[in-house]
């Protein structure tokens, strides 16, 4: 039985009380099922997570694995069916999945190597490529782009009055015009909305692998913002931040003015969301590549 990991159940615990705590106490058990269901052999590492997984090393037919349990269990019906969809060119293979229990069996990829390993530039040009890579048609159930950018809006102009006005009011107005400006435009494809340089993962059958999608059906240029903000210290100059998004959009051949617009637009929004939760680092990320990519 698989012992689970100590900060992990703590952080469930703490997040979703006595649900989490049931669920978190399901684990050895429900590994111990999907053992005997998939014929897996768990390697004597620990057991890797994050925010919301428990991944268990593990080994079929010698083959090295990856056991994927995660919390919110809808979402693993999503993940499975961009999977799918995707087959592994550019992104994690799918060998099995249960959704019902939140449980996919993945491939194994190197959790020690992601994009941050890269020089920023280098990272931005393999990350570019992959927005590019996971373009394909999307599955029936799929969240559209359109439904989320008719939110937006609302949402911004909402947060933005409970905050108090912590972003400057122009770059609001900007944000909510190029979400009503961009819900359709472009190809609707299968992207991955959740595409950041520790989201993607050295690989063998391929140099790299995208992991951990949250899948919808839109325009593949709403991948680019988060490659935009989440190294931004690493930015800094204006030019710095333009010539990144320069390398993002010439990678994966993709439109620049939806790329900048969709890029002002979350930013606009992880902005708000991360001072909703406390946090200072992103906002200020944010700040930054939203000074350098809206003029004055």
């Amino acid at each position: 039985m698989i012992t689970v990991p100590e900060q992990f159940a703590e952080w469930r615990i703490r997040v979703d009380g006595e649900a989490g705590r049931r669920w978190v106490q399901s684990l050895p058990t429900l590994v111990e099922l999907l053992r005997e269901r998939w014929d897996l052999v768990v390697d004597d590492a620990a057991p890797l997570h994050g925010g919301l997984s428990l991944v268990v090393l593990v080994r079929r037919g010698g083959q090295p694995l990856a056991l994927k349990l995660t919390w919110l269990v809808d979402s693993a019906g999503e993940e499975a069916r961009a999977l799918r969809a995707w087959q592994g060119r550019g992104a994690v293979a799918l060998l099995a999945a249960e959704p019902d229990v939140g449980a996919l069996l993945l491939e194994r990829l190197d959790h020690t190597r992601s994009l941050h390993t890269l020089p920023l530039p280098e990272a931005a040009e393999v990350a570019g490529s992959l927005i590019r890579a996971l373009a394909v048609a999307a599955p029936a159930g799929v969240r559209t782009l359109r439904e989320v950018a008719a939110e937006i809006p609302e949402t911004l102009a909402r947060r933005q009055r409970a905050l108090g006005y912590p972003v400057p009011p122009g770059w609001v107005e900007a944000a909510c015009g190029h979400a009503v400006e961009l819900a359709e435009a472009g190809e609707q494809v299968l992207i991955h909305a959740d595409l950041h340089y520790g989201n993607v993962l050295a690989a063998t059958r391929q140099p790299w692998s995208a992991i951990d999608p949250r899948p919808l059906r839109g325009a593949p240029e709403y991948s680019v913002p988060e490659l935009m903000w989440s190294r931004a210290d690493e930015l800094p100059a204006d030019a710095d931040v333009r010539r990144l998004l320069d390398i993002l959009v010439t990678a994966g051949n993709l439109d620049v003015e939806a790329a900048h617009g969709w890029t002002v637009t979350r930013c606009v929004d992880y902005w708000l969301w991360g001072l909703e939760r406390g946090l200072t680092i992103d906002p200020a990320r944010c700040e930054r590549i939203l000074s350098a990519l809206i003029r004055s």
